[in-house]
């Protein structure tokens, strides 16, 4: 009797142990990801952290309010990635403060526009028209390479994407680049022919830049797609390197269009597009 108590005791033990230890295998097949973002709007990342847990991979999402402590956070490990910023913005941060950093995927285009209230296409612009463009370094840099994209100027070949009149080779239609303060851009509707106007701007403006431009950035404008990011040591790391596949799915594709309704634009090209 006293044999058969002592088999049952044992396993009991062994099928809790069992137990116990299947439990915490389970939660060892968890793991945590750190996400850095710029400001509140997470409608994109939790829709793919809502995909990546049922692989596994528990997304944290964290918030910063400025453009620079998502990168420094990266660097110091406090960061597994970052999801905020643009491949030139990227490119110039990490040459700076000289960061070992480096992009695994690319996201959206928050597109830039050409907008008119007198003429439906570029086309239409006239000789000696007046085109308003943002008067900061970066967004008339961004300005300018868009004029071009439209076929309306040429830019020097070694243009370095920031903003001087100087870098215009050719202006077929002679047009008057007019610059001015970015916030400035869609008030002045009136009185130009067309005036290019930042994605932010656009939007609080009351404009879709996808709808109501009549022209807009698209893929070939790499340098402002927008990247996920991480130290270069964990660019093979498989868990973030499965979340930029989940990102990049065609769901996610779909909820951007639908949510966002053209004001972002899934951009999924190869980081060789990209220059990296």
């Amino acid at each position: 009797m006293k044999k058969l108590f002592l088999a049952f005791i044992i396993l009991t033990l062994a099928v809790f142990s069992t137990a116990c230890s299947s439990e915490t295998s389970g939660k060892e097949k968890t793991v945590k990801v750190k996400i850095g973002v710029s400001g509140s709007d997470n409608r994109i990342w939790d829709f793919v952290a809502e995909k990546a847990a049922k692989e596994g991979i528990e997304v944290e999402i964290i918030s910063f309010s400025d453009y620079v402590q998502p990168n420094i956070a990266l660097a110091e490990g406090e960061l597994d990635a970052n999801a905020f910023q643009t491949v030139a913005y990227f490119d110039s941060f990490i040459k700076e403060h000289k960061l070992d950093l480096v992009p695994i995927a690319t996201t959206v285009l928050a597109p830039m526009g050409i907008y008119s209230e007198k003429y439906k296409s570029v086309d239409d612009i006239p000789e000696g028209g007046k085109i308003a463009v943002p008067n900061d370094v970066s967004n008339m840099g961004r300005a300018l390479l868009l004029l071009e994209e439209a076929g309306l100027i040429k830019l020097t070949d070694d243009y370095d994407g920031n903003g001087s009149l100087d870098k215009i080779v050719e202006n077929p239609k002679n047009l008057e680049i007019v610059e001015m303060v970015a916030a400035q851009t869609p008030r002045v509707l009136p009185d130009v022919a067309a005036s290019i106007i930042n994605n932010g701007i656009a939007v609080d403006a009351g404009f879709n830049p996808t709808k109501d431009s009549i022209f807009h950035e698209s893929a070939t404008a790499t340098p402002y797609v927008n990247i996920i990011a991480t130290r270069a040591e964990d660019k093979e790391n498989k868990h973030l390197k499965r979340l930029a596949e989940l990102y990049q799915e065609d769901d996610v594709a779909e909820f951007i269009e639908k949510e966002y309704k053209g004001n972002s634009i899934p951009t999924f090209i190869p980081l060789s597009d990209i220059g990296w």
